[in-house]
């Protein structure tokens, strides 16, 4: 007889106490509500307004001798728009998220993307047009009050300026993208949320089930890996031909735009120079005999092993007691490491949980994993996570609580200047797992838990640098061979195991069933290229966190001041306060320093 995993849930949120579900009424009452019809049909006429009024103007305004003060106007306009359109769009999503499988929120949020994407269709020819105005006169207008304060944005798109198309084709690949990409996308988050595990009996979701690879007994880790494998493997064509026709997608629109490498298109929208990107992968490949070949040797001696099965890498040490963290202890953990470095940052994180703005509970059909969502400036972020009260669900909370944080940071530049390009999101985040992580080490006195907290961090920090690194890597040798035709979902297989093989290593072992592993990761298809963004983030926090061990003094509030900055600045601006420069091939060891100094203290533990 089988047990639902909604059963085996709620015995353990009896121990994990009262976990909190978010309020979207912040934004609207409900899906049926006339205040989100009401916002949705203001939205549409103002597009059509917007476009009959400032369509094939621009220039002649840029000419005028109140050049600022006209374009000004206009900007403000359509910074107004976004952030409605960003608000309704970020209400769906988020309904959305909370159940994937229930139809009538599928339709709800189908049916407001496509009128969004053809409302906002009329909005295209903006930054297009924007980006034709002589650089000069546009420079001078944005040189001066009021447009000034946009100056950084305008210098931004004009980044985009060499890979615009002609305004019907940018409208044309606009449209087309809610029958193409953003069709596949959901087709992806449908199944995967409607997938079911038999893990001894049980039947779960996909979340609990990845969960059980951390349990301390080798037999549900097993249990668990068998259950991914046959599961993935049964559905196996269906995500090879998501991947394949999403691959195809990007590659049509990669050489219309005329990017030359798979991955430039993910280094602009990230504001990242190529060359930084190729420099801190090739620190990392080099990095991987000493880093995880060397940790994941030390974990096998640890559990009396030559090589470790795939299902043990995350495992919990042996001989160190697994408890369950309530919620109400994860909370008080995290703002407690917030609140040490920074009252303000506690202050802002604190909101989270007292205004509702957070949702934990792992329900069936919920989107996996955790996310922070900005939502838009008029309003406030969302937290969705998944929390069964492992130690790395506390580090998961108090990542996701740094992204909120540097939203809420950010939010003050409005909705055309806050967001932060993928590779500095990670930085708020992943500093707010090494504070807690810093805190909770402390604490801790006893010689077994520490070596299990240290383990942990290492794990986290290789799951985040070397396997983040490993997926790219993957995902560059899956998008160029599509260039010459599809690949097969053995093909697939084949280059998940080599890439997996490179950077794990020899001491673990990659048993039968764990080639089709790869199916499962949202980034892939959702965000091509965005993982060295973990990778980015993670090395930069680290070299940001050896800053601040040697000179605390001012550095929260230089700190806090770089969240602010949203996306106005570029990522060699912003670390310039902190005598760092991601543009030296070196600045990548600092990070992967700490890595190593971790491990060899791991080794010194040793009974």
């Amino acid at each position: 007889m089988t047990t639902s995993s909604t059963g085996a849930q709620a015995q353990d949120g009896n121990m994990l106490g009262s976990l909190p579900e978010w309020d979207l009424s912040h934004l609207y009452p409900g899906m049926e509500s006339q205040a989100f019809a009401d916002d949705l049909a203001r939205a549409e006429e103002e597009c059509k307004a917007f476009a009959a009024a400032y369509r094939g103007k621009l220039a002649a305004m840029a000419a005028a001798p109140d050049a600022s003060e006209q374009l000004a106007a206009v900007v403000a306009r359509y910074e107004a728009l976004e952030d409605l359109l960003g608000r309704l769009m970020s209400y769906a999503g988020l309904v959305y998220s909370g159940d994937t499988t229930d139809p009538k929120r599928g339709k709800f949020y189908g049916d407001t993307q496509e009128r969004l994407t053809a409302a906002s269709s009329d909005l295209l020819f903006f930054t297009l047009e924007l980006n034709r105005i002589d650089d000069a006169l546009l420079a001078a207008a944005a040189a001066k009050p009021p447009l000034a304060r946009w100056r950084p944005w305008l210098e931004d798109i004009a980044k985009d300026k060499p890979f615009q198309l002609d305004d019907r084709i940018e409208q044309l690949f606009h449209e087309k993208s809610v029958t193409g990409r953003a069709a596949w996308n959901r087709l992806f988050d449908e199944t995967i949320a409607s997938l079911r595990f038999n893990v001894d009996g049980e039947e779960l979701t996909l979340e609990p089930t990845l969960n059980k690879l951390q349990e301390p007994q080798e037999e549900v880790r097993r249990a668990a890996a068998e259950a991914l494998a046959q599961v993935f493997r049964a559905n196996l064509r269906t995500f090879t031909l998501i991947t394949n026709t999403l691959a195809k997608d990007k590659e049509i629109s990669d050489r219309w735009r005329g990017f030359e490498d798979v991955a430039d298109s993910r280094h602009l929208a990230n504001r990242v120079e190529r060359e930084v990107v190729e420099a801190l992968v090739k620190a990392v490949h080099e990095a991987y005999p000493r880093l995880s070949h060397r940790y994941y040797a030390l974990k096998a001696r640890w559990f009396g092993k030559d090589k470790l099965a795939h299902w043990d890498r995350n495992a919990p040490l042996p001989e160190v007691e697994m408890r369950t963290i309530a919620w109400e202890e994860a909370r008080d953990t995290v703002l407690g490491a917030y609140g040490e470095f920074s009252p303000q940052m506690a202050d802002i994180a604190r909101r989270f949980f007292d205004e509702r703005w957070i949702d934990a509970p792992v329900r069936p059909g919920k989107a996996p994993g955790a996310f922070a969502h900005p939502t838009v400036p008029s309003a406030h972020p969302y937290v969705l996570l998944n929390y069964l009260g492992k130690p790395r669900d506390v580090m998961t909370l108090a990542h996701e609580l740094g992204h909120g944080v540097h939203q809420v940071l950010a939010a003050p530049n409005g909705a055309l200047m806050a967001p932060t390009p993928l590779t500095l999101a990670e930085t708020a985040s992943v500093f707010g797992e090494m504070l807690t992580f810093r805190r909770l080490l402390e604490a801790t006195g006893d010689k077994r838990q520490r070596k299990a907290m240290l383990a942990a961090k290492v794990e986290d920090m290789i799951n985040t640098v070397v396997r983040q690194i490993a997926f790219y890597t993957f995902e560059r040798h899956v998008h160029t061979e599509r260039r010459a035709g599809e690949l097969t979902s053995e093909r697939l297989c084949e280059l998940w195991m080599k890439v997996q093989s490179e950077s794990l290593g020899p001491s673990v072992d990659l048993r039968p069933g764990y080639e089709v592993f790869w199916t499962y990761i949202p980034h892939f298809i959702h965000s091509p290229f965005y993982v060295y963004a973990y990778a980015f983030g993670d090395c930069l926090v680290n070299s940001l966190y050896g800053v601040y061990e040697n000179a605390r003094e001012g550095f929260a509030e230089r700190y806090l001041a770089m969240l602010a900055a949203g996306g106005t600045k570029h990522h060699s601006e912003l670390l310039a306060p902190f005598g760092l420069d991601a543009r030296d091939p070196a600045f990548w060891q600092i990070g992967l320093g700490m890595v190593d100094r971790l491990i060899t203290e791991l080794e010194e533990l040793e009974d």
